[in-house]
């Protein structure tokens, strides 16, 4: 870590600490994640997969791994820093408008489009995890959850991913044969939260999660959502039968267009939710007004009581 002058804690990964540094060789600002190495086992999977991920994805809309290196019993990934996020904006008294919205949407959208034309599907889009840089261009970091996506019925994957407010109904119901769709059922949570500027599913517990999206959705059945029975948690709790609620009743601020987007993304079955590709078609990026450019996003200095200028207690971590 010679290379490296560290300057506080930036914020915490799905799997370990991230930390604002200099780099002595470059004189560039850098984010430096320190992830844990048990003597027994080696490096954890989700390092693994996470430094696979960022090593094979090279867009302009996904965060830079520069380098991997060791330190004692850790291993240390290099990436550019980017010094606040989505989720910070979100809870700052800023108030977004349409074509910030759209803004961020195009960009998250691209680079989900990117890696999911390369196999990969993230499983852990939040807000948090859509970093901005000074001049506005987000980009998407923390592929901790990341797996690469192999169709066929015997390939399974834990349903015990994406965070709770963001996770798909089949994930909510222990789906273990999910695809990409599950990064764009999140896409759709986000566009109305930034609308709403709260979240429009936030549930406290996994039940109550469910219970939130079958009340908001109405009561699905196979014929909306075909293996819906099948499904491994469907039987083990039941809820009263809704008929769900009006789209401009939940998000009230969001105009046509915005809620056919967001109703074409939040379907129950993720054959039938738009693809990022096809999201980026969708008429929502077409109408006036057009995109905003970047020098006229928030910037990061903008954003208050944001956890990521929050270094406090930064003396007192052991970095080695």
């Amino acid at each position: 870590m010679n290379n490296f002058k560290l300057l506080g804690r930036a914020g915490e990964g799905a799997h370990g600490f991230v930390y604002k540094a200099l780099d002595l060789r470059t004189n560039k600002i850098v984010a430096i994640k320190k992830i844990g190495i048990n003597p027994d086992t080696g490096i954890p999977k989700n390092t693994m997969r996470e430094i696979c991920a960022l090593k094979a994805l090279k867009s302009e809309h996904i965060v830079k791994l520069f380098e991997v290196t060791a330190m004692g019993c850790a291993v240390v990934l290099v990436m550019e820093f980017l010094p606040c996020n989505l989720g910070d904006l979100l809870k700052s008294d800023l108030k977004l408008e349409l074509t910030q919205i759209k803004s961020y949407m195009k960009m998250m959208l691209s680079g989900i489009d990117y890696m999911h034309s390369h196999k990969i599907m993230h499983r852990d889009i939040k807000p948090y995890n859509l970093l901005i840089s000074d001049q506005g261009a987000l980009k998407i970091a923390d592929f901790g959850l990341a797996r690469i996506y192999i169709k066929g019925p015997k390939r399974q994957y834990s349903h015990q991913v994406a965070t709770r407010w963001y996770r798909s109904p089949e994930l909510l119901y222990g789906s273990r044969t999910y695809t990409p769709s599950v990064d764009m059922w999140s896409v759709g949570c986000i566009l109305g939260e930034m609308i709403n500027k709260q979240p429009i599913f936030p549930g406290e517990t996994d039940i109550e999660q469910l219970a939130i999206v079958l009340g908001t959705l109405g009561t699905p059945n196979e014929e909306i959502w075909p293996g819906l029975n099948n499904l491994p948690d469907y039987n083990k709790i039941s809820f009263s039968t809704s008929e769900g609620k009006s789209w401009t009743s939940v998000i009230p601020d969001a105009d046509e267009v915005t809620l056919d987007l967001i109703i074409n993304l939040l379907v129950y079955d993720g054959n039938k939710r738009l693809t990022a590709s096809e999201a980026l078609d969708h008429t929502f990026f077409k109408k006036d007004p057009p995109p905003c450019a970047l020098d006229k996003m928030p910037q990061a200095k903008d954003i208050k009581d944001s956890q990521v200028w929050n270094f406090d207690g930064f003396d007192d971590i052991n970095i080695k």
